[in-house]
């Protein structure tokens, strides 16, 4: 598990080179990797290119099929409403996520969207898995835009 993580932690990474609020992604199908993603939004000026939903996508389109019960997806944030949203519609087996996210967090931390009943969801999450590391990247991310006039 921590391998994955540490490939998604890459990714963030490289998201922050590119000044994307550092998040990064990985699916994976067993022992074998998928795909990476990290956040695009400024780049692409797409609100929907969060690295989760990257992966979701190209993953789908890899395997062949939308459904990725058999997938784990490694996230270095948790994932917001949207995210969380669709790891359920695509019936995603299980996230593990490394830092918690208390404003918009929703497997856990503000709401648990993977675990409500009325969804009839399969997808199974984790948090915590490296996430003082995680949380570092966006803090530092966070800490060298203080002061910049643009809203990110």
């Amino acid at each position: 598990m921590e391998r994955w993580m540490r490939l998604a932690i890459r990714e963030a990474e490289a998201a922050a080179r590119q000044g994307e609020i550092p998040v990064g992604a990985v699916l994976v199908r067993g022992d074998a990797l998928v795909c990476a993603a990290h956040n695009l939004r400024e780049r692409t000026h797409d609100p929907t290119a969060h690295a989760e939903l990257l992966c979701l996508r190209e993953g789908a389109r890899l395997l062949g099929d939308w459904r990725l019960r058999d997938c784990a997806l490694y996230v270095t944030l948790e994932p917001c409403p949207m995210c969380a949203g669709a790891m359920v519609m695509s019936q995603l087996g299980l996230c593990v996520f490394g830092a918690a996210d208390s404003r918009q967090g929703c497997c856990g931390s503000v709401y648990d969207l993977p675990g409500d009943a009325a969804l009839h969801g399969v997808t199974r999450w984790q948090g915590g898995l490296l996430a003082e590391e995680c949380a570092k990247l966006l803090a530092d991310f966070f800490a060298s835009r203080r002061g910049e006039e643009t809203v990110r």
